[in-house]
């Protein structure tokens, strides 16, 4: 089993080949690239090294693209087409300079090639660096992530147990941080759309200290959970103002995209009561919330062509202040089954961090 590079040392080195371009690999640092291209079998050595990353970048650009061909039209997903771009693997795109490139894959968001190089090429960058150790991580000869359980006490083990036989659900003991491969995540929120601070051990807060992009120190240098939800309030006129209970808004998941995690989705569960220091959840949210999420999930795959199938759902509203985990457990559960039920084609996991509460869950899914 050959050794994984960090999705940081990835991220250098593309922005250094996204610079120069495929032609310019042979002069770039390519120290993570090679190690990603051997763990995924594509190169055994210096003579086959080149030929061996292009091939593991194709293939990751393909997985951005739901495992389909790319192609440079409305057909395959715009982030799949801006890597294409981006890195000259389009044929046509492989010799033209770096200025051209990214002037191309700006055109697929619509927006300026300087607007492009300071927010999207950044998501695409991360995203594809992603799918590189994606595709290392399920070569034939390493086994999947899936199925192999970290270090540390019972609680942290990512344990799967089939909560309902057939019905595409699973439970998992697991801090939903540490989730990897699954495409949506959804976090917990206030009805401000104020997330916990990062320091705060809820859903809310591990979901926005994971996504924070650092610098070499650790030091956060973009709260990208928080800021997002700050320009959707802008953008709709609700800053500082309450959101219905239930409405869920999607950002893009920062660095959860190093685990294979596309979205997240912000539930506003807990309405704030008196002075904020209690929440009040109301059962009836909970199916609400994620009938919502499922529904903005189809509409992200169908509109802005991000080919998704998985969702996660940690125990919403059962914090401090809220319902009991047996009442959110079983309601829950119910609102997975009925979206099931319309579309059986999404995949569910849910997660807790306690063995106590991951029972509960598996208890719920076997009654009527």
């Amino acid at each position: 089993m050959h050794p994984l590079p960090s999705h940081e040392s990835l991220v250098a080195e593309l922005r250094e080949l996204r610079r120069r371009g495929l032609p310019g690999l042979r002069h770039c640092t390519r120290d993570a690239l090679r190690q990603a291209a051997v763990a995924a079998g594509l190169c055994a050595g210096p003579e086959d090294e080149q030929t061996g990353i292009e091939e593991l970048l194709g293939a990751a650009v393909r997985r951005l693209a739901g495992g389909r061909p790319v192609r440079d039209d409305d057909s395959s997903d715009p982030l799949a087409r801006a890597a294409a771009h981006s890195f000259g693997i389009f044929p046509a795109r492989r010799g033209v300079p770096g200025t051209d490139r990214r002037k191309a894959a700006a055109a697929v968001y619509g927006v300026t090639t300087e607007r492009f190089r300071k927010s999207q090429e950044h998501d695409v960058v991360a995203e594809l660096a992603a799918a590189v150790l994606a595709v290392a991580r399920q070569a034939p000869d390493r086994p999947s992530d899936a199925v192999r359980e970290p270090a540390g006490d019972s609680a942290a083990r990512a344990v799967a147990r089939p909560a309902r036989p057939g019905a595409g659900i699973t439970v998992r003991v697991c801090p939903i941080e540490d989730v990897r491969d699954v495409d949506i995540l959804v976090s917990s929120e206030n009805t401000y759309l104020e997330m916990s601070k990062t320091f705060r051990p809820t859903v809310s807060g591990a979901l926005r200290r994971a996504a924070a992009l650092r610098d070499a120190q650790g030091e956060i240098v973009d709260d990208v959970l928080s800021r997002e939800l700050g320009v959707w309030l802008r953008t709709h006129g609700r800053t500082g103002m309450p959101v219905r209970p239930g409405t869920v808004v999607a950002t893009s998941s920062g660095a959860l995209a190093a685990q294979g995690v596309r979205r997240i989705h912000h539930a506003a569960i807990a309405t704030p009561v008196g002075d904020g220091d209690r929440y009040h959840v109301s059962p009836a949210v909970l199916g609400e919330a994620v009938r919502r999420s499922f529904e903005l999930a189809r509409h992200e795959s169908e509109f802005l062509s991000l080919p998704m199938s998985s969702i996660c759902f940690p125990l919403l509203g059962s914090g401090r202040g809220g319902l009991p985990v047996e009442t959110v457990a079983r309601r829950l559960l119910d609102a997975v089954r009925e979206e099931l039920r319309r579309d059986p084609s999404w995949s569910v996991l849910l997660v807790t961090p306690e063995e106590s509460h991951a029972r509960l869950l598996t208890a719920a899914s076997s009654g009527p």
